[in-house]
């Protein structure tokens, strides 16, 4: 009995295609918990798609990828002079968001952030004179670009990169590579139109795994089926049931990531109103579980455990039975399943 992550694999791998065809020169992104799919499997699908180079978020995460991945691999995260060193084949590139930070990697592979409206990091306009003298002893691959994904103020993105295009060149620097991200396929067309001398490539990670929400389903199987009827107590803290159903444990928990919930950007009236009444409910022990049952989502009985959760449905609705799965709106990036199944 397990917490499994379904995987419709033609529709999935015909999406990647789909963005690969949209993003000539596409470098796949595999970080984190590989969004969900585990770093091997992204490894593996970027073999698939002919893919000379990934992009990972860590050196640590490079180490362990280069194994099952045989191309180049970009580490997104700057090097630090005074970091931990991790042994790293001569095929890792290294992210690099500072002058200091290049003249600390003399004849290693470096490819140059800069900053954009982000304010994440990267080397600033003022920067860019002393850069000369800095790449002299290193081999650069490019430069990047990372953008918003929103831009509330109406900017273009493309502008944006043009602008940083514009200061590079006017520093005599070399323009033979650009890194961006969160940028669409026209507006990526549009750069290369304008600069056919400099090849983009797009750093994608979530569009191109995530992109069709379709393609996976997670579904925990349900381990036991207890009927209550109101005021029974059940569970760690001896709540009571406050009316007839049944609880119903399911696989899936804290070590998967059941009940972690990363902060949102709200905007508007609607989302804030909501997020107000989940926390008021909250108060009063009723958090909504991801779990479906009947078409609906189903309350916690009690806060998840550490692999299974508690769910509470009412006696008006289908006993769920031993065996039988339940639909759980995860979030991939988030989340760590049993079992991976293909079909």
């Amino acid at each position: 009995m397990a917490l499994t992550l379904y995987v419709d694999t033609a529709r999935w791998r015909a999406h990647h295609k789909h963005v690969q065809e949209q993003f000539p020169g596409l470098v796949p992104v595999c970080k984190g918990n590989g969004y969900g799919f585990g770093h091997e499997r992204l490894a593996e699908e970027a073999t698939r798609l002919g893919a000379d180079m990934l992009a990972v978020g860590t050196t640590y995460e490079a180490a362990r990828i280069k194994d099952w991945f045989g191309g180049d691999l970009l580490v997104l995260t700057p090097f630090r002079r005074g970091e931990e060193p991790v042994p790293l084949p001569d095929r890792v590139i290294r992210s690099v968001s500072s002058v200091d930070g290049v003249y600390g990697l003399v004849g290693a592979r470096v490819v140059i952030e800069v900053m954009s409206s982000m304010k994440r990091h990267g080397v600033s306009e003022q920067d860019l004179p002393q850069l000369h003298a800095a790449i002299e002893n290193v081999r650069l691959e490019g430069f990047a670009i990372h953008l918003p994904l929103d831009r509330t103020d109406g900017s273009d993105a493309v502008e944006e990169v043009i602008g940083w295009m514009d200061r590079l060149r006017a520093a005599r620097l070399p323009l033979h590579t650009m890194f961006v991200s969160h940028l669409k396929a026209d507006e990526l067309a549009r750069l290369q139109q304008q600069f056919p001398q400099t090849r983009f490539r797009a750093r994608i990670g979530t569009r191109l795994w995530l992109g069709d929400h379709e393609a996976t389903e997670y579904r925990g199987a349900v381990l036991d089926v207890t009927r209550v009827a109101k005021g029974d107590r059940f569970g760690y803290r001896q709540q009571k049931a406050a009316s007839d159903g049944f609880l119903v444990v399911v696989a899936g928990g804290t070590s998967h990531g059941v009940g972690l919930e990363a902060p949102k950007a709200m905007h508007g009236v609607m989302p804030r109103a909501k997020g107000v009444a989940r926390a008021g409910l909250a108060t009063v022990n009723r958090n909504l579980s991801p779990f479906v049952w009947a078409g609906k989502q189903r309350w916690f009985a009690e806060p998840p455990h550490m692999q299974v959760s508690i769910l509470f449905i009412p006696a008006d609705a289908t006993e769920p039975k031993v065996g039988d799965e339940l639909v759980a709106h995860l979030r991939h990036t988030t989340t760590q399943f049993d079992r991976l199944v293909d079909r």
